[in-house]
């Protein structure tokens, strides 16, 4: 796995481990909200993650685009999708977003050389 996945990864699930583990009742239900509003519903989950995407792209938090990136390549989404959701998420957030694009597709680019879904 390409190190720009692997340390995104290491780091968010020891970071994520360590605030779970402070028992926070107010954190650990927006953890359980968070995952549970991602998951089948009337929508599929392939569309909530680009949904994601597009919010964390247009709120420009790069944590949150490398994981809505992960999870939706690992959903099937594809590159034309991805950069589909991505020219929305620049249109409605401007060019200030322009920089989170092109740290997106550096990890989408990884995410495809590594090949992990």
């Amino acid at each position: 796995m390409s190190d720009l996945i692997s340390e995104f990864n290491d780091y968010r699930a020891k970071m994520n481990e360590k605030l779970l583990a402070d028992d926070n009742k107010v954190i650990k239900r927006i953890f359980n909200l968070d995952t549970n509003a991602y998951s089948e519903g009337a929508l599929d989950v392939k569309t909530k993650e680009l949904l994601g995407l597009v919010a964390s792209a247009v709120l420009r938090c790069d944590d949150c685009i490398k994981y809505h990136l992960e999870t939706a390549y690992k959903n099937g989404v594809n590159r034309t999708e991805m950069m589909e959701a991505m020219s929305i998420a620049t249109l409605v957030g401007g060019t200030i977003v322009i920089p989170h694009l092109r740290r997106a597709y550096e990890f989408w680019e990884a995410l495809e050389e590594a090949g992990t879904k």
